[in-house]
């Protein structure tokens, strides 16, 4: 049973400019087939043949490469999969960093009828051979000699029966760094496996026009993993007609085109990634920037100046504690000079949001002059006109802080099941404890049971091989099951609170979220991740700290320490973010206040499983490799002593007694005097 709070946002129809292009671009491979992403390349590579699609930057040059190129390395490539054997409707894996190839590779793929499956560059063991398994891969495109020597590693171990069989017959790299050596008959070059795609294309003309004919926009375009937070991941199926109405729907609320720039940073295999870099890119031909590897990436993306940014919440918060680092390294008269235009900047913002920005405002423009735009430009968020987050919640203070800069921040809400997004905030409508409202072409619902449902066109096809789980996600309604607890307020907004299976519920009666309190928590630029249990004794609460911005702390304070696990365990850095949680409190009902901490002496490491490749915690890891740790927490100890097994670099281990001091915050006192710490400012 549900509520009737059922809200439809049809979508509005297409301009007549833009049905006369679907058309064109249909009728180069027969009609009525719908749009696939093949075929809206295919387009670009005719009408904007000479523009940059794709550039990335190699020894310090951007090197780019126009439509025309980009569908030609394609069209080389599909072939080069048909001299392989992959056929229509089998998947191809790829993995690795953002390039070129993974994109090229991808669009292959579907040209010749296959889906590609995503694995996050990180993954590794069972998780890899689970993905690779189920997905019955027997093409895998890798990107270099670390994702090439796992797949030697996970070959071995299947064919000594240490694994499940695996179907991998050819693994194709694309950086041939260190492998030049490696004779696995199996291993081919990527551009070798272009040059073969070009001789094989001699013996089967029209083979690929074909097969880009025959494609339909019903057809599975990716397979993107769950998050897995409780359990292996599951691989969703998302149509090309899937992706395409999200990106529909999404722009015709916040417009894109042409002259915008995106640069391309998060895993592909991420649904945020293949929304907006591919769905998106490819409707509407937006141009792609590939940092040159990751210490180079804040640098980079400075440089291009995106127009369109869509990031997890652990960027935008590793950009406000960049902010307040840098600040607190700065000078009494910066300092002093951005307090005073970060002020006028969120009230100006405040109005903003309202739909009330009225006239021109000669102080406000002063102050973006002189401190807000100088910050942007080094965040390399100057020229941004639609930035989102969306993944996991966002604090709202650190929501805030980028509005009161002058970034136009989003909240969406949605899930890898609805291809990413389904709710978003609009520019004059922003609630920062919200989540917005819904796009184009969504409905929502909230059953009686608080359960958050959608519908729309964009509703995965389902579960790869797991028809029972993909009967428990989407009824036969078309509404798809979230899982997530949620409301609508008064002005439409939805509110989401949490897993429906983490809302918890005090002595009191009272009804919270963890991952609410758990924000807060980590609003402070000290703390990298929190996770809270409600215990008899009250709220506790396991941190890991920052090691960038506590480094930073201990440097100016003169604290010497070696590791992370010195500086975690150092009395001056319980202090710090005591102080910090009893300020967090503070906005808290006295309920699910965090009574009692422990800083851990090591990192979540997705490795380890404790976190997903997202970084989302797997709570039911947590609650048990911890159990030790969390109940000290409830029974009231004032430390634990530990065994940690440390790996070093070399590959050996050392098993090492670690003591873990518990921080009751029912006696710590601030220091008298010890003002409040502005949004801005790592210093009280």
């Amino acid at each position: 049973m549900t509520s009737d709070k059922t809200m439809p946002y049809a979508a509005e129809p297409a301009t007549s400019e833009a049905r006369a292009t679907r058309v064109a671009s249909s009728a180069a491979y027969g009609q009525g087939s719908g749009e696939t992403f093949p075929r809206l390349l295919a387009r670009l590579a005719t009408e904007r043949a000479d523009a940059t699609a794709l550039q990335e930057k190699r020894y310090g040059i951007w090197q780019p490469l126009t439509w025309a190129q980009y569908w030609s390395r394609v069209r080389d490539f599909a072939h080069g999969l048909g001299s392989l054997g992959v056929e229509r409707g089998e998947i191809v894996a790829v993995i690795g960093d953002n390039r070129p190839e993974w994109l090229i590779a991808e669009l292959a793929a579907q040209s010749i009828g296959a889906a590609v499956v995503g694995i996050y560059p990180t993954s590794i063991g069972e998780e890899l051979h689970h993905i690779l398994s189920l997905a019955n891969v027997k093409v895998v495109v890798a990107e270099d000699q670390e994702q090439v020597d796992k797949l030697i590693r996970l070959r071995a171990e299947a064919a000594a029966g240490e694994l499940g069989p695996l179907r991998i017959e050819t693994v194709v790299y694309y950086d041939p760094h260190g492998l030049e050596q490696y004779t696995e008959p199996w291993l081919r070059d990527f551009t070798e496996v272009e040059a073969a795609g070009r001789e094989w294309a001699e013996s089967h003309a029209g083979w690929l026009d074909e097969h880009v004919a025959a494609g339909q926009a019903a057809d599975v375009a990716v397979i993107c993993t769950t998050s897995g937070t409780t359990s292996k991941p599951k691989l969703a199926e998302l149509s090309h007609a899937n992706l395409l109405a999200m990106a529909e729907h999404l722009t015709s609320i916040d417009p894109i085109g042409p002259k915008d720039r995106y640069v391309s940073f998060l895993p592909f295999a991420w649904i945020g990634e293949q929304m907006l870099a591919i769905a998106c890119g490819l409707s509407k031909g937006l141009t792609l920037s590939f940092p040159e590897d990751s210490s180079t990436q804040k640098s980079d993306l400075r440089e291009i100046g995106p127009n369109v940014m869509f990031s997890p919440p652990r960027i935008w918060e590793s950009m406000l504690s960049e902010v307040q680092v840098r600040i607190d390294e700065a000078g009494r008269l910066k300092r002093a000079v951005f307090g005073w235009g970060y002020a006028v900047g969120d009230r100006v913002a405040e109005r903003r949001i309202r739909g009330r920005a009225g006239r021109f405002n000669p102080v406000a423009w002063l102050a973006d002059q002189l401190a807000l735009r100088p910050v942007r430009d080094q965040l390399g968020l100057a020229r941004i006109d639609h930035a989102y987050t969306g993944g996991a919640p966002l604090g709202p203070d650190v929501f805030r802080f980028f509005h009161a800069i002058g970034v136009n921040l989003k909240q969406i809400y949605g899930q890898t099941e609805i291809c990413g997004i389904a709710v978003v905030h609009r520019d004059d409508d922003i609630a920062f404890a919200t989540v917005g409202t819904p796009i184009p072409g969504t409905e929502i619902r909230i059953s009686d049971a608080g359960e958050i449902q959608l519908r729309s066109a964009s509703v995965f096809r389902g579960y790869h091989r797991n028809p029972e789980a993909t009967a428990e996600a989407v009824d036969a309604e078309g509404w798809l099951h979230t899982g997530d607890a949620g409301y609508l307020d008064d002005a439409g907004h939805l509110v989401v609170i949490d897993r429906a299976k983490d809302v918890v519920t005090t002595k009191d009666g009272t009804r919270f979220s963890s991952a609410f309190i758990e924000n807060k928590l980590k609003f402070s630029p000290y703390v990298e991740e929190a996770v809270v249990f409600p215990t008899d004794s009250g709220m506790t609460a396991m941190i890991t700290i920052d090691p960038q911005t506590t480094g930073a702390w201990a440097e100016h304070e003169r604290l010497s320490y070696t590791t992370y696990t010195d500086l975690a365990g150092k009395q001056e850095v319980r202090d710090l973010v005591a102080e910090e949680i009893v300020r967090s409190n503070e906005d808290l009902p006295e309920s699910i206040r965090v009574q009692r901490f422990v800083l851990l002496h090591k990192q979540f490491d997705p490795d380890d499983d404790e976190i997903t490749r997202t970084r989302k915690v797997r709570r039911n890891v947590i609650s048990e490799r911890y159990a030790d740790i969390i109940a000290a927490l409830d029974e009231g100890l004032d430390d634990l002593t530990i065994r940690s097994l440390i790996t070093y670099q070399d590959g050996s281990r050392v098993e090492r007694q670690i003591v873990l001091r518990i921080v009751d915050l029912t006696t710590f006192r601030v220091p008298e005097g010890r003002g409040r710490r502005p949004v801005w400012s790592g210093r009280a």
